[in-house]
């Protein structure tokens, strides 16, 4: 039997009813039973801190940054500063100016494609992936291998979805400009040896991308450690708001790329003959910023870190383990994804459904899960189904939520027998 909810995850301090409490959305109804939410891949919810710093920074400190005297500037302006140095204690990265604020992943794996990759990619020259990438991480270095002449190559996976890491090295071949590669699978929770995969690409004096919109809510990342010189993530999937990500960059390497946009802020002087560029990380940061959002990111981070990176993975682990042991017992599903090392999402399909009929009966049942492709077709090709659905984990899930997955599966199958 699955503990009671009291007990769940209550162990080294992590009490997640406690937890779940700080989550307004999570205590209502959906068409008339208690939401269960497993969509977190997609994004997650907001603890109350959250809303209420993008209440208060509304209705206290709303002003433009950087160019104002004025007292509600400059106090905007210094908790967007300080939120940038949260960031770099966060990821442990060397320096502040390394924290580029921007949109989300997409427009950060877009921003190094347009500028560090028109710089680097030529006619002839390869840039590496992997068969497990989101679109994200796929659409932008096509984008520039067309506009350049260069060629994409992709790294095979196994059929568990693991990358095949020897594959990949013999990709890794002499006209090799870049590596972009993702830390975590959004569809099969593979947590890719990132360390490794940096330290194949250094010998070769390959510089790398490392896409983190899946690890960043689930894994502990030190960007020195590690030794990437990009790193991506997305707010609103570690609790913060939409509309809010981070690029990390090698300051050695920001400083010899070109501006992404061209506005206010990102530059040092204007003429009509001539305009002189801004140091970095403003040089990326064409425009007003999505300031509130920066500033939920912050809060986002210290509730984060109040809880513990490893209490939060060693609860998640847990939940994962018992969802994949519920989930293989049931007659008819089939899983997308058995790599041993794996992180926060779980895909399956089931005999005879297809995956929107399976998630259109969940949310009926007060099911909230993902089906789909996923933004990651490739994949989809690779094992031959036309999408999956998918369970997602996040910090404030129980037992309980899988136990409620479980039934409503079973309920499926029942209605479509």
């Amino acid at each position: 039997m699955p503990p009671r909810p009291a007990e769940i995850g209550s162990s080294a301090g992590f009490d997640v009813q406690r937890i779940r409490a700080d989550f307004p959305i999570l205590q209502q109804k959906i068409h008339g039973k208690p939401l269960v939410y497993l969509d977190n891949a997609a994004s997650t919810q907001k603890p109350r801190s959250v809303i209420d710093t993008l209440v208060r920074y509304y209705e206290e400190d709303n002003a433009n940054i950087h160019r104002g005297v004025h007292l509600l500037s400059e106090r905007a302006t210094e908790t967007y500063e300080a939120t940038r140095r949260r960031v770099q204690r966060f990821i442990n990265a060397r320096e502040s100016r390394e924290v580029i604020f921007v949109r989300g992943t997409t427009e950060a794996i877009n921003l190094v494609a347009a500028t560090f990759g028109r710089q680097n990619v030529g006619a002839g020259d390869d840039v590496l992936i992997t068969h497990m990438e989101h679109h994200s991480n796929i659409v932008p270095w096509q984008m520039l291998c067309e506009e350049n002449g260069a060629k994409l190559r992709v790294a095979p996976i196994t059929d568990a979805g693991e990358l095949r890491l020897d594959e990949f090295e013999k990709l890794l071949g002499p006209r090799t400009r870049f590596v972009s590669v993702t830390h975590v699978s959004n569809t099969l929770g593979t947590v890719n040896p990132v360390k490794h995969i940096v330290d194949m690409a250094h010998r070769r004096k390959i510089p790398i991308l490392l896409d983190g919109a899946q690890a960043i809510p689930h894994i502990r990342v030190d960007v020195q450690g590690l030794d990437c010189d990009f790193y991506a993530f997305s707010g609103h999937k570690l609790y913060g708001p939409t509309g809010i990500g981070v690029l990390y960059g090698k300051a050695e390497l920001l400083e010899r790329m070109p501006p992404y946009q061209g506005g206010g802020d990102m530059i040092s002087s204007v003429t009509f003959e001539k305009t002189t560029y801004n140091v970095p990380p403003y040089k990326f940061e064409a425009g007003t910023p999505n300031i509130a959002g920066t500033v939920g990111l912050d809060t986002a981070i210290q509730y984060i870190e109040n809880l513990g990176m490893d209490a939060i993975a060693a609860h998640e682990q847990d939940l994962l383990a018992y969802a994949t042991e519920r989930l293989s017992a049931i007659d008819g599903v089939t899983l997308i994804g058995t790599a041993k090392e794996r992180s926060g999402a779980i895909s399956f399909i089931l005999d005879g459904v297809h995956p929107h009929d399976i998630g259109t009966v969940l949310d009926q049942e007060g099911i909230a899960i993902r089906t789909g492709h996923h933004c990651t077709q490739p994949l989809m090709d690779r094992f031959g189904v036309p999408a999956t659905a998918r369970a997602a984990l996040a910090l404030y899930n129980t037992r309980e939520d899988i136990d409620a997955l479980i039934a409503g599966i079973l309920k499926v199958q029942e209605m479509f027998r």
